[in-house]
């Protein structure tokens, strides 16, 4: 990475857990690196998170493309989880989901969640009827 960069730094939240990423950028406009700040420093969701961005890191400057990174990593479940206020993006299943979905909709020419994946990870905002089975979702991507 140069010395001088350009960079893009977006706030968010997720289910009330907020945070900021910032993407450092090559002269070309692609990412080379990340990091991820959340709002309750030394946590251990902050310590796991700010690890793994240097991970990816690491990966885009060995120049693992991001579209692999954006299709490992999107979809993945663990909490915090929720709604987060994004109009592109409205349901986050974890940090890392939102992460790379936005990190896809910013850099990857064409990329969209289709809208079978919208719907499966948009919550039922309606309770389910008493005795009807809850909604069939695809599996998680690997």
């Amino acid at each position: 990475m140069p010395d001088t960069r350009k960079a893009i730094t977006h706030k968010f939240s997720i289910g009330g857990h907020e945070g900021y990423f910032t993407v450092g950028m090559y002269a070309d406009g692609q990412p080379g690196e990340i990091f991820i700040v959340m709002a309750k420093e030394g946590s251990t969701v902050s310590g796991l998170m700010d690890s793994f961005a240097t991970a990816i890191s690491l990966a885009l400057q060995y120049e693992v493309p991001l579209k692999v990174l954006v299709d490992k990593f999107s979809h993945t479940r663990f909490e915090p989880s929720g709604w987060t206020g994004n109009k592109e993006i409205p349901y986050a299943k974890s940090v890392m989901d939102y992460i790379f979905h936005w990190l896809g909709r910013q850099f990857i020419p064409g990329y969209k969640v289709t809208e079978g994946e919208a719907k499966a990870e948009t919550p039922r905002s309606e309770p389910l009827a008493a005795g009807s089975p809850p909604p069939l979702l695809p599996p998680p991507s690997q």
